[in-house]
């Protein structure tokens, strides 16, 4: 019998420090520039402050791409642009630097780690931190069969919750959160269509290397056939991601709650960390209060996902590669927020207390 309880996070989440972000609020009434002038970099310092419940915020110093990688049995109907099994391909090419992750990465020199929970290729062509984690190689055709067995379920889940503790621990003070998935989108486009009471059609998109026309059809019986045998599980949200979700899905989910246990702050990428939020979401109520949504991707679950958790992206750049590119692109925005929170003066003649 398994001893993992979902229900402890909602005991063990707490919400951002109210009183803190109030005191934030009227710290920034006090600065030499007048309040809403910096538009929404007023509000994501006060969202800052409220998660370090320090005022002044301390800028993010520490921030870290964390993503999460895995194949997904759904990507043998040609569901995805890229042949099924090669996410592991994308991993190489990420920490090699020949990815837009990592050319981002480098210029806002942020690390990078990657984390393997289900890539369909020998573990000994990885390094050895990247694999350490892995529960199984590839994730099952959800369509027909499970992604995963419940042993495996509640060990990709550990293996999340572990990894924020790692990163809580290390001093990461932001998470850059993605994946490195073949087909993934896919079985976050199912978790979306399941949570939110819709039809596939609705959640179906194009993926970050864009299909046509007749893959976004298969892509779409897909995701239905799945959504069927989704359905019935929709209690369980363990079982829910043993089901129709993938050893890289269930730990981002449970990488996800622990950091909101750990109070570390996170910034989601595109439609796959989004679907994984909206499973979280289920698990524990206030965890979205600390996370930010990076970006709009443009697919159309992710944008469901979104408006069901409440959570408006910082920017509409229409970037759909995944890896965690669009969320980077988002951290200097969050940083700049920190950094004139921080670091503006009080106004001339006003003390604090005023």
């Amino acid at each position: 019998m398994s001893s993992l309880n979902l229900e402890d996070f909602t005991d063990l989440i707490e919400r951002p420090d109210g009183g803190v972000r109030r005191d934030a609020e009227e710290h920034r009434s006090r600065l030499v520039v007048p309040p809403g002038s910096l538009g929404r970099l007023d509000d994501l310092g006060e969202w800052l402050a409220a998660a370090q419940s320090a005022v002044p915020v301390r800028p993010v110093e520490r921030p870290r791409v964390v993503l999460f990688a895995g194949d997904h049995g759904i990507a043998e109907l040609e569901v995805s642009a890229r042949p099924a099994g090669t996410a592991a391909e994308l991993v190489r090419d990420v920490l090699e630097g020949a990815r837009p992750v990592s050319v981002l990465a480098r210029q806002l020199d942020v690390p990078v780690r990657v984390v393997d929970m289900s890539l369909d290729c020998d573990p000994a062509s990885l390094p050895e931190d990247v694999v350490r984690h892995r529960v199984r190689r590839g994730s099952g055709r959800i369509d027909v069969e499970d992604a995963l067995t419940p042993e495996e379920a509640e060990a990709a889940f550990r293996a999340g919750m572990a990894v924020a503790d790692e990163e809580a621990d290390s001093g990461t003070d932001l998470v850059v959160l993605g994946d490195v998935s073949v087909g993934g989108t896919t079985a976050a486009g199912v978790l979306v269509a399941a949570l939110c009471g819709t039809d596939a059609s609705v959640v179906t998109g194009r993926g970050g290397l864009a299909i046509d026309d007749l893959a976004w059809m298969r892509k779409c019986a897909a995701i239905r056939d799945a959504l069927r045998r989704a359905r019935p599980v929709l209690g369980n949200q363990l079982r829910l991601l043993a089901t129709v979700g993938g050893a890289d899905l269930t730990a981002m989910t449970g990488f996800l709650l622990q950091s909101a246990v750990r109070k570390l702050p996170v910034l989601l990428d595109g439609v796959v960390t989004a679907a994984c939020a909206l499973v979280a979401q289920r698990v524990a109520f206030r965890a979205p209060d600390w996370w930010l949504a990076s970006h709009v991707s443009g697919e159309p679950g992710q944008a469901k996902a979104l408006d069901r958790m409440a959570l408006e992206p910082l920017l509409a750049e229409g970037v759909r590669v995944g890896e965690g590119a669009g969320a980077l692109l988002a951290l200097p925005l969050v940083r700049a927020a920190g950094v004139l929170a921080a670091e503006l003066p009080v106004r001339q003649g006003v003390a604090e207390g005023e």
